[in-house]
């Protein structure tokens, strides 16, 4: 039983180590370059990242996360995977309902 619990204790304090590994991080959209992009999104790699800023560049700042839907390779499914790694002009992305059009 004191193995046990001495495993546990271990596990634990692995896990809490490890925490900041996990947390994520949140890259504002309008300021962040393509590296910085592909590095802080889930599921975005460099060509997508580079598509978000010549879009970005085309059609000027982001409103919403949601506008990323725009951007080809850009879809729902990875814009709510990273609704909390998303900042618009600073500030946390929020929902608007509707992709197009913003």
């Amino acid at each position: 039983m004191h193995k046990l619990a001495l495993a546990l204790k271990a596990l634990a304090l692995a896990a809490l180590l490890s925490l900041p590994a996990f947390a994520a991080t949140t890259v504002d959209i309008n300021t962040a370059d393509a590296a910085a992009i592909a590095e802080g999104l889930v599921g975005v790699g460099e060509a997508k990242a580079k598509a978000i800023v010549a879009y970005r560049e085309a059609n000027g700042p982001f409103k919403s996360a949601d506008q990323l839907a725009n951007v080809k390779g850009i879809g729902l499914a990875t814009i709510e995977k990273n609704r909390d790694r998303i900042a618009v002009g600073g500030t946390r992305a929020p929902a608007t309902g509707a992709a197009a059009g913003d």
